[in-house]
């Protein structure tokens, strides 16, 4: 018996199965490829069953969405607009639109200029009006910085001017806040 008559069986500790022999044939000097080996057998591989718990978690998951759009879809056809109206009831009335509000610029005087520096256009901030002998108030809520001039030179502490985009009213609010009391932002 040769060293190569005899071939390794792989095969798994539970399962015995006898090895195979079989000669192997020696290549031939003119051939150009090497011949065909046996292969050797060996016991199927269980890996276990992780592939069940996958499967298991997969449709649970199909089963929760399909309830889900059950669910939704209950929701539409009872409660939809449509669904009132074929029952009898009368449809909601129509809204109209809301109105357009028209913005316009306002100039307003910042008490603390370095405030103002740090603004940029586009900023949101809150106007607030602070009196003498009264708790602080919002003038202007949310309102947009659409500009800050360049400061004027000979103003000392006079604060500095930004030009806010609000509605009109607001506006008229913070002309008549700012000639009474001292205002300042917050940014939102």
């Amino acid at each position: 018996m040769t060293a190569h008559s005899r071939v390794p069986s792989f095969s798994s500790p539970h399962v015995h199965t006898p090895a195979r022999t079989s000669p192997v044939p020696r290549p031939s000097p003119s051939a150009p490829c090497p011949p065909a080996r046996s292969v050797p057998l060996f016991a199927p591989l269980r890996v276990g069953r992780a592939g069940d718990r996958l499967r298991r978690a997969v449709r649970r998951r199909r089963r929760g969405a399909a309830a889900g759009l059950a669910v939704v879809a209950a929701v539409l056809a009872v409660g939809g607009t449509e669904a009132r109206a074929s029952r009898g009831s009368a449809p909601p009335p129509a809204q109209p639109p809301p109105a357009a509000v028209r913005l316009v610029s306002a100039p307003v005087r910042i008490a603390d200029a370095a405030t103002v520096r740090l603004l940029r256009p586009g900023d949101r901030v809150d106007v607030v009006a602070a009196e003498r002998g009264g708790p602080p108030r919002v003038v202007a809520a949310g309102a947009r910085v659409a500009e800050v001039p360049a400061p004027e030179p000979g103003v000392g502490d006079g604060g500095a001017l930004v030009v806010l985009s609000v509605p009109r009213d607001t506006a008229r609010a913070l002309v008549g806040a700012g000639t009474v009391s001292r205002l300042a932002v917050t940014l939102c």
